[in-house]
C-alpha cells in the first residue's frame, strides 16, 4: 500500500471515529482542550494567533476564540483558495465569517495579516508521537507553516487521534505539540 492509499484509509477512519462522539462527550472535551489552550497562550505570552474556525466535527474552539477576541489579542483565520494556500485575514468578530470553500468559514472582510505569529494552532485528522499530523489532504498548512519556522505550532486531538506513526511525505512538517488529554476515558 503506497503512502497517498495509507494516508486515504487514515483519514477515513478518523473522519468516521469523530462523527460518532457523542455530543456531550465532545462539548465536555473540546471545553478541555480550549481550557488548555488559553493556560499554553498565557504561559507563552502570545498575542498574536493563528488559529482555524472550526467545522464539521473538528475540536469546536469557538469560546477560546471568543475569550481571545474579548482579551483584545490578534486573531488570525484563514481563507482557503485554490492550490493549497491560504489568505490570512484577521478576525474581528466570531459573528462575521464568511462561507469558504471545503466547508469552511473564514473572516469577513479583507484586513490581510501579514506579520508574524507567536502560535499556530492547527487541526488535524491524526497525529503521532513524532508529532507529525495528517490533514485533510490539501496541504494547507504545511505550505503556511513553512514560512513560520520558529512560530510555536500546536495540534489538538481527540486520544483516538494520536496514533504510532502518521504515514509521511517529504513535505510534511512536525508540529511542537500536540494537545490532547489521554487521561479522557470516554474517548479511547
Amino acid at each position: 500500500m503506497t503512502i497517498i492509499d495509507q494516508k486515504k484509509d487514515l483519514r477515513q477512519q478518523m473522519r468516521g471515529r469523530r462523527a460518532t462522539l457523542p455530543n456531550s462527550v465532545k462539548a465536555e472535551y473540546d471545553q478541555w482542550i480550549c481550557q488548555a489552550l488559553w493556560d499554553r497562550i498565557e504561559q507563552h505570552q502570545c498575542r498574536k494567533i493563528h488559529l482555524y474556525l472550526p467545522m464539521h466535527t473538528e475540536i469546536n474552539i469557538k469560546p477560546l476564540i471568543g475569550k481571545l477576541l474579548a482579551q483584545g489579542l490578534t486573531v488570525v483565520a484563514p481563507r482557503a483558495l485554490r492550490q493549497g494556500h491560504f489568505q490570512n485575514l484577521i478576525l474581528q468578530e466570531l459573528e462575521k465569517v464568511e462561507k469558504g470553500i471545503f466547508g469552511t468559514t473564514y473572516p469577513a472582510g479583507e484586513e490581510v495579516f501579514s506579520g508574524t505569529y507567536d502560535m499556530i494552532i492547527v487541526p488535524g485528522l491524526a497525529f503521532d508521537q513524532h508529532l507529525y499530523r495528517l490533514g485533510y489532504g490539501g496541504g494547507y498548512y504545511d505550505n503556511f507553516m513553512v514560512h513560520h519556522p520558529s512560530t510555536r505550532k500546536v495540534g489538538l486531538a481527540y486520544p483516538f487521534q494520536v496514533v504510532d506513526s502518521v504515514p509521511t511525505e517529504s513535505h510534511d512538517l512536525k508540529l511542537d505539540e500536540i494537545l490532547v488529554n489521554p487521561n479522557f476515558l470516554s474517548l479511547t
